[in-house]
């Protein structure tokens, strides 16, 4: 049966995966890539490397976000969402957004000696000017779900 989640399943989606998909276009350019985040109830919190994707977004910030969860191919769940781009750049707010990353994303590394990349470390108190990491928040304006279950 196909059909349409609702809000509730949609947040709790949204809540319980650690990775997803943001499509971003600047320029007659299309770009998809996978980013590990957090949605905190309105917002999405993820960090980043600079790069084409952080270049796109600030070029154009409007966005599309997709994350998913396939059993198999007669069991799934997928978001689609759009939303607005917003670099974090006071240090108070970044250290505070990346600590909720850390506490998120740390405890699902496969290997105790596993490094986060992209500059990520271990103690939100090491993000500085001097670090290059890009810490980002992206509003979310719509959601919208769908579901096949057998």
């Amino acid at each position: 049966m196909l059909g349409e989640l609702k809000d509730t399943e949609i947040e709790d989606l949204l809540k319980n995966q650690f990775v997803g998909r943001i499509g971003c276009h600047a320029e007659g350019v299309t770009y998809i890539v996978p980013v590990n985040y957090l949605y905190d109830g309105n917002n999405l919190l993820a960090h980043s490397a600079k790069g084409m994707k952080i270049d796109m977004m600030r070029k154009n910030p409007e966005i599309c976000f997709e994350v998913d969860h396939i059993q198999n191919m007669n069991n799934w769940q997928c978001v689609i969402a759009w939303g607005t781009f917003e670099e974090i750049r006071d240090i108070h707010e970044k250290g505070e957004a990346m600590q909720k990353l850390l506490d998120r994303i740390m405890p699902v590394m496969d290997d105790e000696t596993a490094n986060p990349s992209h500059g990520f470390t271990a103690n939100a108190s090491d993000v500085g000017p001097e670090l290059e990491l890009i810490i980002y928040k992206i509003t979310l304006s719509k959601k919208t779900g769908r579901f096949e279950k057998k």
